[in-house]
């Protein structure tokens, strides 16, 4: 696990956006553990300064998990050094970024299964034993 640096937020010369957004994440852990519901934020919709994307996701450091998905263009989900933030990009077919998004929850809904995956998975797995 990557340690997250540990430099005072209002000491950082990039606090202009990352300090509320770190405390919107503050508040959707809170909602998490209380409500057990997930919160999205998309950081692309953000209007961050030069470097400050950058140093938040430094901010944030690197947890213990990670996946990689393949599906129309690749999808990178990594745990932050904080257990319930993750960070999720997504990428088209020219490795492009399309989406990139800080996800408060116990597991990214991209990682769950769908049911007519799950359907699909048992028909096949059935099939084996014709």
């Amino acid at each position: 696990m990557t340690t997250p640096q540990h430099v005072p937020i209002t000491a950082s010369p990039f606090h202009g956006n990352v300090r509320p957004l770190l405390n919107e994440v503050l508040h959707a852990l809170d909602k998490l553990l209380e409500t057990r519901e997930a919160t999205t934020i998309d950081l692309a919709s953000l209007p961050f300064g030069p470097g400050e994307l950058e140093h938040l996701e430094a901010l944030l450091g690197t947890g213990e998990l990670s996946a990689k998905l393949d599906a129309l263009g690749s999808s990178s989900i990594r745990e932050t050094a904080y257990p319930g933030v993750w960070w999720l990009e997504h990428r088209n077919a020219f490795d492009e970024i399309v989406g990139r998004y800080l996800e408060i929850t116990h597991t990214p809904e991209i990682l769950s299964s769908q049911d007519a995956d799950i359907i699909a998975g048992r028909a096949h797995l059935e099939e084996q034993f014709e």
